[in-house]
């Protein structure tokens, strides 16, 4: 499948699938995007209320590694232990990822380079607060008792991934967050908040990133 990488409206890049007519990130932003999504609206609610020693963070969608590479980031400024795991059915190559210009945007080059250099299935230290380990598996075949304090959903869309925005897929991720866990997405398709509702989440809109009106934000009470 071709794969082409782009540049969005804030410089930074994104990759295009046209056979699916996807990107993996905003083409009003690509850095934009996952700030307000996944770090903002995501990581830093959740830590304001979360005083534990570590957090849990799941990600649904690797992808470039630009969510986990801002989280990894952000636990060095705050000094909070990360415990990340990242799910990605379908890895892009080193050679590609490389490519990616976030690290000449954003600094911190050796860091991003570890996260498509480490292993699969291996749990890394990545800096002194961040311990990664990336699955190469689906979500449905997803089994682990590990119970998460934050989820990032960042598969393609619903026109492209039916099957991952089901009440059996948000059922599953349900039980695998703590008590007030937080899940974050940049969708916010009404089948999508009534699939969430359904699984028993409590389904919060919240303004979108640039060119996108709305995101959701649920919390597992």
């Amino acid at each position: 499948m071709e794969r082409k990488i782009i540049v969005t409206k804030d410089g930074s890049h994104s990759i295009s699938i046209p056979e699916l007519g996807v990107t993996y990130h905003s083409l009003h932003g690509a850095i934009r995007e996952s700030i307000h999504v996944f770090i903002e609206a995501g990581f830093k609610f959740l830590i304001k209320d979360l005083f534990t020693p570590t957090i849990n963070i799941l990600e649904m969608g690797f992808g470039s590694g630009l969510n986990a590479f801002l989280t990894a980031i952000e636990s060095e400024k705050i000094k909070r232990k990360v415990y990340y795991t990242a799910l990605e059915k379908f890895p892009i190559p080193i050679e590609e990822a490389e490519e990616l210009n976030y690290s000449k945007m954003l600094g911190h080059e050796e860091l991003f380079r570890k996260f498509h250099r480490s292993n699969w299935n291996e749990h890394l230290m990545i800096s002194e607060y961040f311990c990664f380990q990336k699955e190469n598996i689906c979500l449905q075949n997803l089994s682990t008792s590990q119970q998460f304090n934050l989820i990032y959903y960042d598969a393609f869309a619903p026109n492209a991934q039916p099957e991952l925005w089901t009440k059996e897929i948000f059922d599953k991720l349900f039980h695998v967050l703590e008590p007030h866990g937080v899940f974050v997405t940049y969708c916010s398709k009404g089948d999508v908040r009534r699939a969430l509702i359904a699984a028993g989440f409590d389904v919060k809109k919240l303004p979108g990133p640039p060119g996108k009106r709305e995101m959701l934000r649920a919390i597992k009470c």
